[in-house]
């Protein structure tokens, strides 16, 4: 007696036919109520309390581009979450920093993951950094409704181009406008503190380490002056994520790494408050 082996172990025809290589084309035919951009509008009037992550911020060397944020996530007054993980790798060349609500934040850092790696199976070749930037555009517009609503997600995308050579940073506005930051970035609650300290401190030719100190430095002026933003927690060892992206991909740095970092940061703040001078770390 044969047996019945046409619906054992098989993918569903949609999984065996050519279509685009866009993994949110691929589910908004086959499954749209999984996209965060169909779901209905929430039924309540006014803001929704969320937990919400601050602040990232970004800066380019010659070699690369250090991406990083702090562990801090609010809600209202409260501190929702003191270790939460705001930097992500994106793929093997670019990472993404969320600010904005926490849970929809992460829910598109992997949407964007997928559909990144869906693009280079189905085509046999990895997005450029310019095509990744656009990708995460429309992501970002498709929760529109959302932000309304007080939901909003501001991410903030860099990555090595592999094309041009040089490490490239993106920022984008709640409806999908995207711009390409020179030199550094930031985003979130914190940004304008974070933004002014790495004006006084970036310089074209800094490297690796030094980028990676003065985006620690932002952070710890931002966590000065915004509540929303956490400062190195010496005490709990939670310490800011620092990742680099390079001509040999993406790096995150280790706790050992950050703690040195954060470390003698503090201790050159027991004699200078403010910070180092311009051009000075």
């Amino acid at each position: 007696m044969e047996a019945n082996t046409r619906n054992a172990g098989h993918l569903p025809a949609a999984f065996l036919t050519s279509g685009s290589s866009s993994f949110m084309d691929f589910l908004g035919e086959h499954a749209p109520e999984l996209l965060p951009g169909r779901r209905p509008p929430l039924p309540v009037q006014g803001t929704i309390e969320a937990p919400h992550g601050t602040t990232i911020v970004a800066a380019s060397f010659p070699g690369g581009v250090v991406l990083a944020g702090d562990r801090r996530a609010t809600m209202g007054n409260v501190i929702a979450q003191r270790d939460i993980e705001k930097v992500f790798p994106a793929d093997e060349y670019s990472a993404v920093g969320i600010a904005g609500t926490a849970g929809l934040a992460v829910e598109m850092v992997k949407l964007f993951q997928l559909e990144l790696e869906h693009f280079e199976k189905v085509e046999g070749a990895q997005l450029s950094l310019e095509g990744k930037a656009n990708r995460l555009s429309t992501m970002i517009r498709s929760n529109l409704g959302m932000a309304m609503q007080g939901l909003a997600v501001v991410p903030l995308f860099a990555g090595w181009d592999v094309d041009r050579e040089k490490g490239r940073i993106f920022s984008y506005d709640v409806t999908g406008g995207r711009s390409e930051e020179h030199g550094f970035a930031s985003t979130g609650s914190g940004s304008v503190f974070a933004r002014g300290a790495l004006k006084k401190l970036y310089r074209d030719d800094l490297t690796e380490n030094q980028a990676a100190t003065a985006v620690v430095q932002a952070l710890y002026d931002a966590a000065d002056d915004d509540s929303a933003t956490g400062g190195p927690d010496l005490a709990r060892r939670i310490y800011p994520i620092v990742t680099v992206i390079t001509d040999e991909g993406f790096k995150r740095y280790t706790e050992a790494e950050v703690s040195e970092i954060a470390r003698a940061i503090h201790e050159q703040r027991l004699d200078q408050p403010d910070g180092p001078r311009a051009a000075l770390l």
